[in-house]
């Protein structure tokens, strides 16, 4: 066993699959007692003792297979195997306080008992990206500041002191805050305004955000002050790179953020926890009280000075941290929506000709082109055939020249280019304004240091309505796979619509009425789909004054980005489900039809094969929630693209948006 500072516990729901009797009951609760860091394996044992009294220990793998050994056959037989459903807990073998994580797309934690070298991001205040940042929020990837800033940095400071010394009237450092604007406050209390700022406006409510989160928003707002427009002390910059490097992380409530003034409840509890108040995690203490992990970690509470707490709590980082996730884990579901479809196609024996180069031309949209393309690749072989599932329709036609062909699909499958195109064009977008969001200056006063004279200039930079309104636009479109895909799972699971292939109602695996089959995960699907129509209201359409009326309007941008999160996450589900279900059709397919070859093309294929190496066919009934949760996972980490991006050479990335002049 390794030493106990390399162990990782976790707590997940498990099930075994069995063939016979002796089954462990669904929801089996198993705790992680050792973890093999080269094989990447992990032993656990049984906890619920009222049908495993001897706690047996046995040991799967990442995948969910399990590994032979006499332990395991012990409980096991050869056939089964595990599915982990959900993480609940991850914590230190030293912790003495668990954290609560939750299972969304990046924070499942890797599993990784040892820190991996990290990459060093330097932090320049004009070039972090999308994917930087989702390094950091993932513990890959440390940050550096970037010897170009330093100058900027100390003269913004330079600014500010100046404004002090001479007791120039200046917004947020000798002034009061919002609607107390105009209350002048004395030179000897302008570090306590400052403290004062910061305690009063950490009012969030709701869970803490996950730990990934949490370094996205840290380091997101350090990148911002990098800039040289903020006038906060060199270091105090350089204190906050080092407590994020140590992976001490505050607690930031949820809720509590209008989206302008900025981000004031969320970042408020960020910097709270660097003074050494509040809440605070590390891996070396778990949850604390702040200052003790400080403490623990060797790191020393910030002191904040004049404008400094103003200019660290006044901004959009918690929307664009947040939107930064949202719009990458739509890019990647987007990456894999065709493939989904196309497996569909597949199954449905569906009309590839509608996805003709030349058709699309007509109207040539980029993402609607590439869309088509892809489908039109993913639908035939290299050598330009057909699969030998739609080339038996194909056959049956010619053989019966009597008979109706199919010329076309319903618009759930045909007009997937139309549908999807517009979504990858309007991800795109979305990204390019996160991006710049990444790399501005959003607080407020600003230093400007680069005029004839240096001196603060009020704005209002700080209001979310660029990034909120994105994630509103974000939230819209990637719904849309799921709209359609929705309707394709229909299209899969409908007795009357599958019965002219010869499939069984609902793909039941075994005896219909007493087996269900599919039926109860299309209403999952629904139900997520009507979810999303709630979700997808905007939420900058809103506004409520506040602060006596001089904070008159505000973007409620941070309620956008939260949900754009739930959207994408109930996407991933639903396209989960169809291509659960598409899997399922093909399985009937085969068992109906054993003297033929009914395979799709050689690349959905593979996709095929990815899917039933984490998920078994199903025969009779059985508990499904885990079999969509693992496909989700795969479509999560990109694990469906990964097998064919090899075998497409266009994909929609970097498209930009459409623009048109209008005289």
């Amino acid at each position: 066993m390794a030493n106990n500072k390399d162990l990782t516990y976790l707590r997940v729901f498990v099930r075994v699959v069995a063939g016979g009797s002796t089954s462990i009951e669904p929801a089996t609760s198993v705790e992680l007692i050792e973890k093999d860091c080269d094989v990447k394996s992990l032993k656990i044992k049984v906890l619920g003792a009222e049908y495993n009294p001897d706690n047996y220990v046995f040991a799967f793998n990442m995948n969910g297979v399990i590994i032979p050994d006499d332990s395991s056959c012990k409980i096991l037989k050869d056939d089964d195997y595990l599915l982990i459903c959900q993480a609940e807990q991850l914590t230190q073998l030293c912790d003495t306080s668990p954290e609560h994580i939750d299972t969304s797309y990046f924070d499942i934690c890797q599993l990784n008992a040892k820190d991996p070298e990290r990459q060093i991001i330097e932090l320049d205040g004009e070039s972090l990206t999308c994917e930087d940042l989702l390094l950091v929020g993932l513990k890959k990837a440390k940050l550096k500041l970037s010897s170009k800033t330093i100058d900027n940095i100390k003269r913004s400071r330079h600014v500010v002191d100046d404004a002090v010394k001479n007791n120039k009237v200046v917004y947020g450092v000798s002034t009061g805050f919002g609607c107390f604007k105009n209350k002048v406050i004395k030179q000897d209390d302008i570090c306590e305004l400052q403290e004062n700022l910061i305690t009063s406006h950490a009012t969030g409510v709701g869970p803490p955000l996950n730990r990934m989160r949490t370094r996205m928003l840290f380091a997101l707002r350090i990148n911002v002050i990098v800039k040289g427009y903020s006038g906060v002390r060199l270091d105090i910059i350089e204190s906050m790179i080092e407590t994020l490097n140590a992976d001490c992380l505050p607690y930031v409530a949820e809720k509590g953020s209008v989206g302008a003034s900025g981000d004031l409840a969320p970042l408020s509890h960020l910097i709270l926890g660097l003074m050494g108040e509040g809440q605070m995690w590390s891996p070396k203490t778990g949850w604390g009280p702040a200052a003790q992990v400080l403490k623990a970690n060797k790191r020393e509470p910030i002191t904040l000075k004049a404008k400094e707490g103003l200019a660290l709590n006044n901004g959009t980082q918690m929307i664009t941290a947040l939107g930064t996730e949202a719009v990458c884990r739509a890019e990647m579901i987007a990456k894999q929506s065709e493939i989904i479809a196309a497996m569909t196609i597949e199954v449905l024996k569906g009309v590839p000709e509608q996805f003709a180069k030349d058709v699309h031309e007509s109207r040539p949209h980029p993402g609607q082109l590439l869309s088509a393309e892809r489908l039109s690749k993913l639908l035939h072989n290299k050598d330009g055939s057909v699969s030998t599932l739609i080339g038996s329709r194909q056959k049956n036609e010619e053989e019966n020249p009597d008979k109706a062909k199919k010329v076309q699909d319903p618009y759930s499958l045909r007009c997937i280019p139309q549908v999807h195109g517009v979504v990858h064009q309007t991800i795109a977008f979305v990204k390019n304004i996160i991006s710049t969001e990444l790399n501005s200056a959003t607080d407020n006063p600003l230093i400007m240091i680069n005029r004839d004279v240096p001196g603060t200039a009020s704005a209002g930079h700080f209001h979310g309505e660029y990034p909120g309104m994105a994630m509103d636009h974000l939230a819209i479109a990637v719904h849309e796979l799921a709209s359609i895909s929705e309707r394709r799972i229909e299209r899969l699971v409908h007795p009357d619509y599958i019965a002219e292939l010869g499939l069984p109602g609902f793909l039941v695996g075994g005896k219909e009425g007493l087996n269900n089959g599919f039926m109860i995960p299309h209403y999952t699907a629904a139900a997520l789909v009507s979810e999303n129509k709630v979700l997808t209201h905007p939420s900058t359409v809103d506004s409520i004054t506040t602060s006596g009326g001089s904070e008159d309007h505000v973007s409620m941008g941070t309620y956008a980005a939260r949900k754009a999160l739930n959207v994408v996450e109930n996407v991933e589900n639903v396209l989960a489900i169809e291509l659960l279900a598409a899997c399922q059709a093909l399985d009937c397919h085969r068992s109906l039809h054993t003297t033929e070859d009914l395979s799709p093309t050689d690349t959905l294929s593979k996709v095929y094969d990815l899917v039933r190496s984490h998920v078994k066919a199903l025969g009779r009934d059985r508990f499904m929630s885990p079999d969509i949760v693992a496909v989700a996972r795969l479509l999560q980490e990109g694990l469906v693209w990964k097998v064919v991006k090899g075998e497409i050479s266009t994909f929609p990335t970097g498209l930009v948006s459409e623009t048109r002049q209008y005289n």
